[in-house]
Order: C-alpha cells, then structure tokens, then sequence
C-alpha cells in the first residue's frame, strides 16, 4: 500500500475479494460536545462508526481516510488529541490512516472518516437477506451510550463504571465469524437504536419482526449497576452492536463477545413488541434519524 504523501493512496486487495467502502460524518453538537467529549474520544468514536460499518458486512478493514475541518477558535491541542485517539485505535485494528484533508470551517469542528475494507466476492452480508421465520439477534447490551448521554444532558460527571459505554467497540471479529460461516441473513450496525435499525432490516428484507421485551439485553449502567429503561435500549443508538437474523443455531458468545436472542422474522409486514405478559404492541423506529431534531 501506498498512503499518506501523494494525490491518492494506492491500495491492495486481495484476489478473489470486492471491495467495501463507508462514509461517516462526526459533527460537533450533534454526534460530540466539546464540554462533555475530550478530544481523544472524539477521535477514537469517529473511527469506530466506519469500522463497525464494515463489521456490519463481515468484512475486514483495510484503510481509513480522514477528512477534517475545524473553526479558527479550535486549540491545536484539542486536534492533537483527536488524532492521538484516532490514531490508536487505527493501531488497534491494523487499519492504516492512508490519507485524506483538513479544511477550516467556519464553526465547530467536522470530521468525515472514510474506511475501505474488503470481502471474499459474493459474501458481504447485506440487510436485505433475511427470510420470515428467521432468529433475530443482537450482540453485547444495548442502552449504555444513550443512559450516558442522558446522564451528560443533566449535568451529571461520569464515573469510571461509564468507561465502556463511551468507548464502544466496533464487532469486526464478530461481523467476520458470522460471514465466514453463514450464519447471518441479514446485519446492520446499531448506530441509530435498535427500533429504527431493525426496521431498515425490515424494510430492505420486506419481512416483519416480533421482539421480546424481556429478551433485550439492557446495559447495567451507573454506580448501582441498574439496568437501563427499555426505551434507551430500544431507541437509544451508538451502542455499534452488530443486529443479524439467522436461520442456523447461533452460539451464546462469537468471538468472546454475548450474543442474544431477541425475537424472529414474520411474514406479516411491520414491527411488534411482546411484553412480559404476552401483550403485543405495535414498534415504532424510535431512534435517530437525521433532519428530525438535534440529539
């Protein structure tokens, strides 16, 4: 690979494999705040969506690339430590920065990150394979980064015991074993909350789904180690959880990572949520969606 130092990078892909290619915009006030983010954070969460976007398809990241626009009342401070937090989780994952630009804005910072990444043709793992009658699951807790939000939005400090929620982990081992041995139908990242993800299943597979209330793996969050309210599980997003269908027996960990059985696939258009007691409501995608408020 050639990389950072001419007009484009030269990338190598292995035979046989077509190539993945995913986009992410991090913008201050709406994906980060400055009082609440430190840099480094920023920058390591900014990476995170174009990996878990790759992870999403079972494929293996190959090169990042960043693009960056920053206000003149930006420190260079704070720019250092955006790339130190990018940089290392780039190490993390052997996934080289190969280029990309920096502008000035002319407020709050932009970063837009690009990730390639690469799958054996024909094995990417879309969101329009899954069938009725199919398992749904999700990977790790979910809630976690929206009870963190919260807890921000109301002037709250965050303990240690929040570590894990602001620093999620992209599920590209996870994302990789799935594809490698057929196991998943149908996957997506959740980004944007459980509700609105699924129903991008939904739609893309024309399937409807049924999901257990009690079956959602809720984050313990906080010093009392509570669960969080259903509603952020449901809704919340940044979580970066792979959610995947199945027609084959899953196992409780992939890649020493939980994996839990929420719900199956129907026939019957639409999203419904199963109570405790067995009562059925309908589901709404309760999640992020753009040009509909500011998070």
């Amino acid at each position: 690979m050639t990389g950072i130092g001419d007009d484009c990078a030269v990338l190598s892909i292995p035979a046989g494999h077509e190539l993945l290619v995913t986009t992410d915009f991090t913008i201050e006030k709406i994906h980060f705040r400055r009082d609440w983010h430190g840099p480094a954070l920023v920058g390591r969460r900014c990476l995170t969506r174009g990996l878990s976007d790759i992870a999403a398809m079972g494929g293996d990241p190959r090169a990042a690339f960043l693009s960056l626009a920053v206000s003149n009342d930006v420190p260079q401070k704070w720019v250092d430590g955006f790339l130190k937090g990018l940089l290392e989780l780039a190490e993390e994952y052997e996934v080289p920065l190969a280029g990309g630009d920096t502008a000035e804005s002319a407020a709050g910072i932009q970063a837009d990150i690009a990730v390639v990444g690469s799958v054996p043709k024909g094995t990417a793992v879309l969101r329009s394979g899954a069938k009725a009658g199919e398992q749904i699951f999700v990977t790790g807790e979910l809630g976690g980064a929206a009870a963190a939000l919260e807890r921000m939005a109301a002037g709250s400090a965050l303990g240690a015991e929040w570590s894990r929620y602001l620093h999620p982990r992209a599920r590209v081992a996870v994302g990789q074993w799935l594809r490698q041995r057929g196991v998943a139908s149908a996957m997506i990242d959740l980004s944007d909350g459980l509700s609105t993800d699924l129903e991008h299943i939904c739609q893309e597979s024309r399937v409807g789904a049924e999901i257990e209330a009690e079956a959602i793996p809720r984050a313990w969050a906080g010093r009392g180690e509570k669960r969080v309210a259903q509603e952020l599980a449901l809704d919340g997003g940044e979580d970066y959880e792979l959610l995947f269908t199945s027609g084959a027996s899953v196992p409780a960990k992939v890649a020493g990572v939980q994996v839990t059985r929420i719900g199956r696939t129907t026939k019957s258009l639409g999203m419904r949520l199963i109570g405790a007691e067995g009562k059925t409501r309908r589901l709404d995608a309760g999640g992020w969606e753009h040009f509909k408020g500011v998070r």
